[in-house]
Order: structure tokens, then sequence, then C-alpha cells
């Protein structure tokens, strides 16, 4: 079984003087170019502030299932798709209390596709094809105050409760409000609410529902349209110390606890850093899902040197259920990996990890991971 991820690579063009580049056409990645067509001074205002990007994505996934037994399988998911992403975020008009409007336009058309390769994630189904098309508009409303912003409508989120999963052709949205304070030097405080979602190969909203492990939890009445959440995190030591403690509920089906540390000391022409983590998960309200229990604990110890990074890590199961979050997303666990989260129940997983930044050689964008 093999699986294609997405590589993109930034393509900026200044105001003071404009860049060719050639068209970058790669088979088997994806290809983003991000054009900012208005960065205009700091000290403006809503359209003086306005920044637009416009994201070309071509992707082609391939998953082979030809060694699973059984009636009635798959024997593969193999789709190919081009997606174009807009964002459209305003300045904040002049005054105390500033008010802006973020705007969010998607579109995937299929490529390639086949009633027996389908169920890749990229493109939704219909009548067990794959659509021609799909696209999503959406908008937010943000109000700041000071060092204080608050946001209502299509939000992209990347929280240690909610981590951002942009995997496929088009990444989930979700839709509600959400504030975030830096008003005390080093410390930041979030929270909010979500209301419904959309996945990553759909277009419309419905009820969030869970994922326990790796398997997804679709059937039955186990979906809400409640997601809460509310963190804290402090930064000290220079920022090379911080600490944070986080609190989530999937409304009638989990609630969680996570309290991080994270470090980094320079010594010499390195950088030693540690990050840990602890989730704390139990069932929620009406337990739509039954009784859940686990606790999750992952430690990275890495060293970095020029564009190598050097990592140890272990992640380690506990209680009696696999490790809850929201459907449609990759896990905030340190063992994540691309094909496989290692989350459980009981489940214990180490990990030995290069990456090289091709930036150190004058190539932004390329990682390669080993």
């Amino acid at each position: 079984m093999w699986h294609i991820y997405a590589f993109q690579k930034t393509i900026k063009k200044s105001e003071s003087k404009m860049k060719q580049y050639p068209n970058l056409t790669r088979l088997l990645v994806s290809v983003s170019a991000s054009l900012p067509l208005s960065t205009l001074a700091a000290e403006g205002g809503f359209i003086e502030d306005t920044t637009a990007t416009l994201q070309a994505r071509n992707y082609y996934f391939s998953r082979d299932f030809s060694d699973i037994e059984g009636p009635n399988q798959q024997s593969k998911a193999e789709e190919w798709a081009q997606g174009f992403i807009l964002r459209v975020n305003s300045g904040y008009t002049q005054g105390t209390v500033g008010f802006g409007v973020d705007l969010l336009g998607m579109l995937g058309i299929k490529l390639d596709s086949s009633r027996e390769r389908v169920n890749t994630g990229l493109l939704p189904l219909d009548s067990g094809e794959a659509v021609d098309d799909f696209s999503r508009l959406g908008a937010a409303l943000k109000v700041r105050l000071s060092q204080t912003e608050l946001k209502i409508g299509e939000q992209t989120p990347n929280l240690p409760v909610l981590t951002f999963s942009d995997i496929r052709l088009l990444p989930p949205t979700y839709q509600g409000a959400s504030i975030i304070s830096r008003e005390f030097d080093g410390l930041t405080l979030q929270g909010g609410q979500f209301r419904s979602n959309s996945l990553l190969n759909e277009a419309g909203d419905d009820k969030m529902r869970a994922k326990l492990g790796h398997l997804p939890q679709l059937a039955g009445n186990a979906a809400t349209d409640r997601f809460n959440y509310a963190g804290a995190d402090y930064a000290f030591n220079d920022k090379r110390t911080s600490v944070g403690v986080w609190y989530a509920q999937l409304e009638d089906i989990f609630n969680q606890r996570f309290y991080s540390l994270k470090h980094s000391e320079p010594v010499g022409d390195w950088g030693l850093g540690a990050n840990i983590g602890f989730y704390d998960s139990k069932e929620d309200g009406d337990q739509l899902l039954g009784n859940i229990d686990n606790q999750a604990v992952f430690s990275q110890l890495s060293a970095k040197y020029g564009g190598n990074t050097f990592m140890v890590g272990y992640q380690a199961m506990f209680g009696d259920d696999a490790f809850p979050r929201l459907f449609n997303n990759v896990s905030p666990l340190g063992n994540e990996v691309p094909t496989y989260e290692f989350a459980g129940a009981d489940e214990r997983s180490w990990q030995v990890r290069h990456d090289y930044d091709f930036a150190a050689l004058g190539l932004p964008g390329l990682v390669v991971v080993v």
C-alpha cells in the first residue's frame, strides 16, 4: 500500500519588481502557486491591507488494496484532480474597533477517475461515481479591538485540539465563532464554538462526527452541532519555553484536555528542542458513542543543524479506547505519519526521523523526510 502526498511551493510577485516564473508541472506531487495580488502599507485600512492568494493544486492519489482478502473489496483507490483555492483577506477599518472580512473560494475538478477507483478523498461521489467538479464559497466577519480578534463565519482553524488537515485536494472548513487574544506579553488565549463543518471532499455543511484511532464513526446518530474549545499558551524564558492548557468538547460524544511543554535551546550552531504533550479524553453528555476512555502521551526530542533536523519520538496510548478526534482530521499526536497515526488502544510507537529542508540550499518549500 502506498500513498502520495502533496508538496507545495510558493511563488511570490513583489510590488516593486515583477518577476516571471516558468510553469511548474509535476506529476504525482502538488504544485501550489501563491500570488499576493495586493500587499500594501502595513498601516493602512480595510482596502489598503487587503491581500489575495490564489493557489493552484494538481493532485494524483493512488492506494493499493489488492492484498486485502474478502468479498466486495475494492482493489485500488486512484484519482487525479485539479484544485483552486482563493483567499481574500481584507484589512481592518480605522478606529478603536476595526472590522474586516475574509473570503474563501474553492473549486475541485476531476481529471481522472472511475467507479472502480473512487474513495481517495479527493472528490465527492454521486451514485457511486466521482462528480466532475465541486465548489464552495465562504466568508467570515472579523472584529479587532487592541490585540484581541473575534471571527464569525467560515474558518480553517489549526489548534492542538483541532488540527488543520490540508491533506487532499481542498481543505476542510468549519462554521462558527472563534476569539484569540494576545493582550499580555507571552500569553495567548483562545476559545470558540463551531456549529458545522465541510469535509475535504464535500461542498455542503453538515454536523460533526468523531474518529477513534483510524476508524471513522459515521453510522447512526453519533453527530453533533457543537464543538467547543478554550486554550491558553504561555511563552517565557525569552520565548524559548512554552506551556499550554487546552479543553475541547465534541458535545454528547467526547471531551478532551491537553497539556503541553515545549523548549528550544541553542547550543553553538545546533538547536536542541523538546516537545511533550498529554491528552486525556472521555465520553461526554449523551454519550452517542458510548463510554470513551483514552490517555495519550507523546514526546519528541530534536536536534537541528543547518537544513538537517534529527528527531526521536515516543508515543503511548492508555485506557480502553483509541484516541478520539473530529472526523476527517489528522491527529495532533507526535508520531502521526501520512499513512497511520499509531493511536489505537494500548498502542506504543517509537519514531526515529531525519528531515532535510532544502531552503538551506536555496530551494524553499521542498522538505524530505526519512
